[in-house]
């Protein structure tokens, strides 16, 4: 006799239920950290080569010279007083008696001590003069600005050192005029070096104006007499016959305007005809 199939009981493991209902976390953006002021001895320079034996800036508000903070975060201005005897710059957190005080610069530099935190938060957050009248010594700033500035250096004298004597002529023409006529190859070379070596940024741009060599060009033909300037400034002529080749611009360079002429399609074949002369 057949015997029934005896049913397995087969255990499910237990899956626990997710709860729908629980709304998910949500994660605030981080959001960026004001830079920290920090605690220590500040130094300010007036601004320009105008250097006073004193010179004294607004330490509080007048109608002369206002003295008010526009605050962004409340849409408020805020009257400014620099008061010795207390720790905010704003008059509205000052309490009871005040002492004034007075903000002047000696040989052009102040130097403000960690403790006067009032003193230096007006000067360097708060005062309208701030990066007008003066500015505030940084010493990581003035090295980036070192260092900008050796490498336009030597990007300058790199590029003069390997300059042809022609456009050596046609830069120094700018700084010196006729004399570079009169001046051998390596006093050219050596003059060049000097001015892209003091002024690096002059230089460079002298170097890429494409300008200069045609009017270094036309500077030497008038020299040579292959072409001449009137006495008004005003009109090119040949040297030869005294026919007319252009007109000089009203309130305009007359070589460089003779410059520009050059590149036009009659420039191009008048400075085919100078160069042979040259």
């Amino acid at each position: 006799m057949a015997k029934k199939a005896t049913a397995e009981t087969i255990e499910v493991a237990t899956q626990e239920i997710e709860n729908f209902n629980k709304q998910p976390k949500v994660v605030e953006p981080k959001k960026p950290k004001k830079p920290e002021w920090e605690i220590k001895d500040r130094t300010y320079f007036l601004k320009g080569s105008h250097t006073p034996l004193t010179h004294t800036i607004p330490s509080r508000h007048s109608s002369r010279y206002p003295l008010i903070w526009f605050d962004k975060n409340d849409g408020t201005q805020k009257e400014l007083r620099y008061a010795t005897n207390q720790n905010s710059p704003f008059v509205e957190d000052q309490k009871g008696q005040v002492t004034l005080g007075h903000i002047v610069f000696k040989n052009g530099t102040l130097t403000v001590p960690k403790e006067k935190q009032n003193l230096q938060k007006l000067l360097s957050l708060y005062h309208p003069y701030i990066n007008v009248k003066y500015s505030e010594f940084d010493s990581v700033k003035k090295a980036v600005d070192e260092l900008d500035y050796l490498n336009l250096e030597f990007d300058a004298m790199s590029a003069a050192k390997t300059m042809d004597i022609d456009q050596a002529e046609a830069i120094l023409r700018v700084e010196l005029g006729s004399k570079v006529t009169t001046m051998s190859s390596k006093e050219l070379k050596r003059d060049l070096l000097l001015f892209a070596r003091n002024n690096p940024a002059a230089f460079i741009n002298l170097a890429n104006d494409e300008n200069v060599m045609l009017r270094n060009f036309a500077i030497r033909a008038s020299e040579y007499g292959i072409i001449n300037l009137s006495g008004d400034q005003r009109t090119f002529t040949w040297g030869s016959n005294g026919r007319k080749l252009m007109n000089v611009p009203f309130d305009e360079n007359p070589f460089s305007a003779f410059a520009a002429f050059l590149k036009t399609d009659e420039g191009v074949e008048i400075y085919k005809s100078i160069d042979k002369k040259l």
